[in-house]
């Protein structure tokens, strides 16, 4: 607490004080040595409780709708990351299972610095929040099948006879493959199948007791339970079973009551993997490999971050996107710290790759932060340096525009709609029932291309570029309303929408007072904040159904 506070005070994340808060306790260094092994499992719980978080926020749906990126963005993204690990560790000298898992210890990001991150700027739940979450499940998938094909292919990559002898029993490579994918495909049919009836239903049962200890005490026992049950049963990672928990449990209605009776253990525990992470690093390694260490930084913080860059880029999602992507990705963890346990232990990796692996890790988490928040400041760089940038802002895309049949009717006077989530398709269904015309702006290019099939108004891209709002036609619309849950850029739209059309109405949605309080006094528009808006149609119904005078929810409304 006193590392963090201090960090905060110099204007740098707190993790960078948890991270050396575990360096200062951590064996490497003279003093107090705390439990390493203890303090990995509670690090572990950590991770379970904010998996689970994350996933009482996000459906099913949420996930399929950035597969056609994620999928292919992250197999691609992990290839070229093992690529260029593997090339430095041959150049080093090491052999070739060294060097594969260096690489593929390098290549995996780390899911709870990067949700700490989004959830830190408020974006976990916009398209490019829900892009990163996705490529970052898709990559915990592709480690846990490597973790199983590891041990029988060590014989082939020159691991150690008695290492690889006791590592795999069976010895059958194939057969361990078959049984891989079956458990994973067992634990998800499992959990869409009976995971998604049962949760909701027991914490409807224990809700109904009316004891708060108990409701608090269900939430924690899913969590943990189930991503304790799910390693155990079906060989798939905690965080994983974790996020499949609270997806399924955020099928009940009280998962909302359940985020907030989990939030104050989930900040205090996860805390404890950035101190387990610092315990385990040897400053020593600074000194004794400066060259090594200042490459595997390079290529999780540069190469990684590039490679993801190029390929949101390659799929046409906008420079905001590709680069909120890139700095999710600019960091390692837990799963390189198994894999590169793993190599030690079959007699693949030497000590000094993962004292290497370690350093990078700590290094690129305390520097992840910063990646972040260059992430603005580099867009409008990029921007007014590179003209091949501004020729991708330009490029020939079909979704980009709207198309030439769009009706007249839609171009003048329309609203223009920012994000068709959960909120934003909810405004969508009451303007066509009401036969008003909207025009939608949208980063996720399914959506968009499901909109036109409907003969829906859409364009695909970041609103926050002039190009997207003027493909809009904003310039003739009578409202603008955002829709999407990320604030960052909302006075960048409001600027560019009120230079082409002065008199335009804004409409802005936030989840926070001092948010909302901030964009009030700035002027941007109408605020409306989601518990706000709650109580206000709340105390609608009860005035209409109690009052004699049919007037006074009239005046509430007004007021």
């Amino acid at each position: 607490m006193v590392l963090g506070f201090v960090a905060s005070r110099l204007r740098m994340p707190p993790l960078a004080g948890y991270l050396l808060a575990g360096i200062v306790i951590g064996p490497a260094t003279p003093g107090f040595v705390a439990d390493v092994g203890l303090t990995s499992q509670l690090a572990e719980i950590g991770v379970m409780l904010l998996m689970f978080g994350v996933g009482l926020h996000f459906s099913l749906d949420d996930l399929l709708a950035v597969r056609r990126i994620a999928i292919p963005g992250a197999l691609v993204q992990i290839t070229v990351a093992t690529a260029l690990g593997m090339a430095a560790a041959t150049f080093w000298g090491w052999d070739v299972g060294a060097a594969l898992v260096f690489g593929l210890a390098l290549s995996v990001a780390s899911t709870v610095v990067l949700l700490r991150a989004l959830e830190a700027r408020g974006v976990l739940e916009s398209m490019n929040g829900r892009i990163a979450v996705g490529w970052l499940i898709v990559e915990d998938l592709v480690m846990v099948l490597v973790l199983v094909l590891l041990p029988p292919l060590a014989s082939l990559l020159g691991g150690k006879a008695d290492a690889v002898a006791h590592a795999t029993p069976g010895g059958d490579l194939w057969l361990a493959v078959g049984i891989t994918l079956a458990k994973v495909a067992a634990f998800i049919a499992l959990m869409l199948v009976v995971g998604r009836r049962v949760f909701p239903r027991v914490l409807w049962l224990v809700a109904r007791t009316g004891s708060r200890e108990l409701f608090t005490l269900c939430v924690i026992a899913v969590a943990v339970g189930v991503a304790y049950g799910s390693a155990i049963l079906f060989d798939v990672s905690f965080a994983l079973g974790a996020f499949f928990a609270g997806m399924m449990m955020r099928e009940s209605e009280f998962s909302h009551r359940a985020a907030a009776e989990s939030l104050p253990l989930r900040d205090a525990f996860s805390v404890l993997f950035f101190v387990s992470v610092g315990m385990l690093f040897d400053p020593q390694v600074l000194i004794e490999q400066p060259i090594k260490v200042l490459v595997v930084v390079t290529i999780i913080m540069l190469g990684k971050t590039l490679a993801a860059i190029a390929l949101v880029l390659a799929f046409r999602y906008p420079l905001n996107t590709a680069l909120t992507v890139g700095a999710s990705l600019a960091q390692i963890g837990e799963f390189s710290f198994i894999l590169a346990g793993l190599g030690v232990a079959l007699g693949l990796l030497p000590i000094e790759g993962y004292s290497l692996i370690l350093a990078g890790a700590l290094i690129s988490i305390a520097l992840n932060s910063l990646v972040f928040a260059a992430i603005e400041p580099a867009q409008t760089w990029i921007r007014t340096k590179s003209a091949l940038a501004r020729r991708l802002e330009l490029r020939d895309d079909p979704l980009a525009e709207l198309p030439m049949s769009v009706d007249r009717s839609f171009l003048a006077g329309q609203v223009v709609l920012v994000g068709y989530g959960r909120v934003g398709r909810r405004i969508a269904e009451a303007l066509t029932e009401h036969k008003i015309p909207y025009v939608v702006a949208e980063q996720n290019r399914e959506i968009v291309e499901k909109l036109r099939a409907r003969n829906i108004p859409a364009v695909s891209g970041d609103a926050s570029e002039a190009a997207v709002l003027i493909q809009a036609h904003i310039a003739e619309a009578d409202m603008l309303v955002i829709a999407t849950p990320d604030t960052f850029s909302v006075r960048k739209m409001v600027k560019i929408a009120r230079t082409l059309n002065p008199s335009i109405e804004v409409v802005v949605r936030t989840h926070s007072e001092d948010e909302a309080e901030l964009l009030s006094k700035e002027k941007i528009g109408h605020v409306f904040m989601g518990e706000h808006e709650l109580a206000l149609g709340m105390t609608r119904h009860v005035l209409s159904r109690m009052s004699s005078s049919s007037q006074a929810p009239a005046r509430e409304s007004d007021a």
